[in-house]
């Protein structure tokens, strides 16, 4: 089978989140799916299939190296690029449409190597329980006092935020892998007015981290799926503009990118586009028995 491995969010070579895509891979079993997403060990590994629904042109199943997700951001922008690099097309030209677990997902191309995908609506939103914010901000290295604001951005992956006062505080949180064991939780805190003087691309107005905390990851480098749940709790309460940039991947040494626009009347479901750029670094075959 065709094997393509995708650098997403980044600009910057190997800088990016990987994402390990198979094609064609309608033969393999769920059981060989997992095993083949252990053995590449990266954050996700796709696998490309016939879909179900005359309304999609391809299905993806999405695999940690220890569980199936049913949706997920990079996990979508990268198997659309590599889809199209090998031939794919779609019903609609410049749309893709993804079938996945969470139902249907758009993608739309925007040239030059940059994909959008149309952030679905939150299967769970709203504040969390005190006493769980207090517990993450424990875990996180935080006192009570550094969350500002909080909220479930459960889109699929079952994450939720902290909002903190700043980018630097995002930057200086410390996790103990322990206390949050099975938590899914990012952070977000927005640059100064001015924005990010130390990005060389467009200003950045936030930093954000995500700590999905598993025996195989314990910081994801840049996680699309928790910036398309963070555009639709922030820019819908007037946090952030209908339009900004967003980092993540600093403190690993990465140089992720998330662009978001919303308030946008072509973007199925919460009128958010979410994007990214797919840099393609690997092509060849994968031999799975």
């Amino acid at each position: 089978m065709r094997f393509s491995q995708v650098d997403v969010f980044s600009r910057v070579p190997f800088r990016g989140n990987p994402l390990a895509v198979v094609h064609d891979a309608d033969g393999l079993s769920e059981t060989e799916m997992a095993a083949i997403a252990r053995w590449t060990n990266l954050s996700e590994t796709a696998f490309l299939l016939t879909p179900t629904t005359e309304a999609a042109d391809y299905r993806v199943r999405i695999f940690t190296p220890g569980a199936e997700l049913p949706f997920a951001g990079h996990p979508t922008l990268g198997p659309c690029a590599a889809w199209h690099s090998a031939g794919g097309r779609p019903r609609v030209p410049g749309r893709t449409v993804q079938e996945c677990g969470i139902g249907l997902v758009t993608v739309r191309d925007e040239g030059a190597g940059d994909w959008s995908f149309a952030a679905p609506e939150l299967l769970r939103s709203g504040p969390l329980e005190e006493s769980e914010v207090a517990r993450l901000a424990t875990g996180l290295g935080l006192s009570r006092d550094d969350v500002v604001d909080h909220a479930w951005v459960d889109n699929g992956p079952g994450s939720c935020a902290l909002l903190l006062r700043d980018a630097e505080a995002v930057l200086a949180v410390r996790p103990d892998m322990r206390a949050l064991d099975g938590d899914r939780v990012g952070v977000v805190g927005p640059y100064p007015t001015h924005g990010d003087l130390a990005s060389q691309g467009p200003r950045v107005e936030v930093e954000v981290r995500f700590f999905p905390v598993s025996a195989e990851m314990l910081e994801d480098p840049v996680t699309g799926s928790f910036h398309a749940g963070l555009a639709v709790w922030l820019t819908g309460n007037g946090t952030l503009p209908p339009r900004y940039t967003a980092r993540q991947g600093t403190v690993l040494g990465r140089e992720g990118h998330v662009e978001i626009a919303a308030g946008c009347d072509d973007a199925p479901g919460t009128g958010i586009w979410v994007t990214g750029h797919v840099a393609h670094l690997v092509e060849g075959e994968i031999h799975a028995g």
